[in-house]
């Protein structure tokens, strides 16, 4: 093609084409205009096609960029932790701790993800900066602590473990760089104090210490479980009437503590049990170990008259003694240079029931050496009161026996000295004396209904039918009147025992107790409340006994636990005088 130039444009009428001198090379190109503009057409097609090929290419490398910029932001914030920790050498795998439950599926013991923080400390631009920020969020911090830590010149190291939502917001917003968080489980306990030594605690890497946490930390931590709850037989709404009534009476008796036991007689199933003091499983650090410890199945005790309701029970089933029998109480049992009398004498001879009613020592004593050391031994030993129990705790005490047996042991053991037992222990006896005599091992576990506890008879139905009586003549006419609750037919056996002290006896300690079992028309629950040095007030007399203490505190558990147990108030015969009870006074030994 040849360029040319046409020259100036001319003003006017345009002349006739004939006129107009057309150069060679432009004739040629006006001769063949239809190739030409053909020529230029594919030209301009070519171009906008390449144009289109690179825009379709172009939005195929900005779709595939927003798509993998989608993908990656749904992995941030859906499918991984945006702050899991990148650190060099293996971090261990929190594995989730399975929740403990009542025996109504109500959550006792949870998990919670939080956030630990730790730091980078090469990371760090003004230290002194950092530890003052990090002390206005953290002030419970130790300075001196947090300084060696971020001075130490290590990638890893932890400043505070476990933060709450808004210290890890105020953290983030402090700015600092080398601060990073860790997300971490952390056991959460919903109902605090409630329950805390039947559940324990568990340690910053969620280990378990004390209580169900540490009896079943395999079990929890087990993968295998997929977080499958460990249901307790416990009942949280009756633990807490229970832990309310017994703090009421450590208050309004001015005790160091306390225990409280409701156990269902037909199972073994420990339905309540409460220590006080107390603690907070969510804060155990600041626990003293008096809190921690655990009165109804660690400590040890004399527990005083209430073991006459086993003395009475071995003579009845061994048969050398019956309901009709009577022993002479008229005058104390000296032996060596110790005396044994009764706190209130009658003076007189007393029969079976009167020595129960009126909690006489000398007819307890007297009917303890008719059965014999051998026998006594060996009743006690039927109802694990020379083991330790096999409850699911670890915190279970070993009870303190005489070695060697002795007749002077077996007297002082006749009213409840001498022989040292747990308070579960004392519970799950006198469950069996009233259940029909099948003793079962107490467990804080809700059993398989279809597998049922096994029991074992350690007494007669017929001696079972008749401490039933004698305990229910205890509320109707003996010491434990301030039990009663109308319906539900308590019956009982109050004690009250000096504590041992100094290799003797505080005069002034008391442990003041009342086992109970409701209703003893047909027993369902055994409830018992010791109460630990407690001080007489002046709506008791200036007493600080069993039968003023702890008595009437069972009564106010068993009115407000009943509705909840499913027990109701009935006006059937009273079971003291179904049947028939000799009570008049005895004139001598059948």
């Amino acid at each position: 093609m040849t360029d040319f130039d046409p020259g100036p444009v001319p003003h006017g009428p345009l002349p006739p084409l004939s006129a107009v001198h057309i150069p060679e090379g432009a004739a040629m190109l006006i001769g063949q205009r239809p190739r030409v503009t053909a020529m230029l057409d594919g030209q301009t097609k070519q171009a906008i096609e390449t144009g289109r090929n690179r825009l379709m290419v172009l939005g195929a490398v900005f779709c595939f960029c927003f798509l993998a910029l989608g993908l990656r932001l749904f992995d941030l914030s859906v499918m991984s932790q945006p702050d899991d920790v990148r650190v060099a050498g293996p971090v261990e795998t929190m594995v989730e701790r399975a929740p403990i439950t009542d025996r109504n599926g109500t959550v006792l013991a949870t998990n919670l993800t939080t956030a630990s923080l730790y730091v980078d400390t090469s990371k760090l631009i003004d230290i002194d900066e950092a530890v003052s920020k990090l002390m206005r969020v953290l002030p419970d911090l130790s300075r001196a602590e947090l300084d060696a830590k971020l001075r130490s010149g290590k990638s890893f190291v932890w400043i505070k473990r476990n933060l709450t939502p808004r210290q890890e917001y105020e953290v983030n917003s402090l700015g600092l760089p080398g601060l990073a968080f860790q997300r971490e489980e952390r056991r959460v306990y919903p109902y605090g104090r409630l329950a805390s030594h039947i559940l324990g605690f568990v340690d910053i890497d969620s280990k378990g210490i004390s209580g169900v946490e540490a009896r079943f930390d395999d079990l929890l931590r087990d993968p295998a479980r997929h977080g499958k709850a460990l249901q307790l037989s416990i009942d949280i709404r009756v633990q807490h009437a229970v832990t309310d009534e017994l703090a009421r009476a450590v208050q309004t008796f001015r005790a160091i503590g306390g225990s409280a036991i409701v156990q269902d007689v037909r199972t073994g199933e420990i339905v309540a049990m409460v220590s006080l003091p107390d603690f907070d499983p969510n804060n155990p650090r600041e626990a003293t170990p008096e809190n921690r410890f655990n009165r109804s199945t660690l400590g040890t005790y004399e527990m005083g008259s209430t073991f006459k309701t086993f003395n009475t029970a071995m003579a009845l089933d061994a048969g050398v003694a019956k309901l009709t029998s009577g022993y002479d109480a008229t005058h104390p049992i000296k032996y060596g240079r110790f005396t044994i009398s009764d706190d209130h004498p009658k003076a007189r001879w007393l029969s079976v029931p009167e020595i129960f009613i009126y909690s006489s020592n000398i007819g307890s004593v007297k009917m303890a050496l008719d059965a014999g050391i051998e026998r006594q031994r060996d009743f006690m030993t039927r109802f694990s009161m020379t083991r330790r129990l096999s409850v699911e705790l670890p915190e279970a005490g070993t009870p303190l026996v005489p070695n060697p047996w002795r007749e002077i042991n077996a007297m002082t053991i006749a009213f409840g000295h001498g022989l040292s037992v747990t308070p579960l222990h004392l519970s799950t006896g006198v469950s069996a004396l009233i259940n029909g005599g099948i003793y079962f091992q107490p467990t804080l576990l809700k059993p398989d209904e279809a597998r049922p506890p096994a029991g074992e008879r350690v007494v007669s139905s017929r001696t079972s039918a008749a401490m039933r009586k004698l305990m229910r003549l205890t509320v109707t006419m003996g010491t434990g009147k301030k039990s009663e609750v109308p319906g539900y037919w308590i019956g009982g056996k109050t004690g009250t025992a000096e504590k041992v002290a100094g290799g003797g006896y505080a005069r002034k300690a008391l442990l003041s107790s009342f086992v109970s079992g409701f209703p003893m028309t047909e027993p369902r629950y055994v409830v018992l409340v010791m109460i630990d040095e407690p001080k007489g007030t002046k709506e008791t007399y200036g007493y600080a006994t069993g039968g003023w203490t702890a008595a009437p505190t069972v009564g106010r558990i068993v009115e407000r636990i009943a509705p909840m147990l499913g027990v109701l108030p009935t006006d059937g015969p009273d079971p003291a005088t179904e049947g028939g009870v000799l009570i008049a006074n005895a004139t001598g030994k059948d």
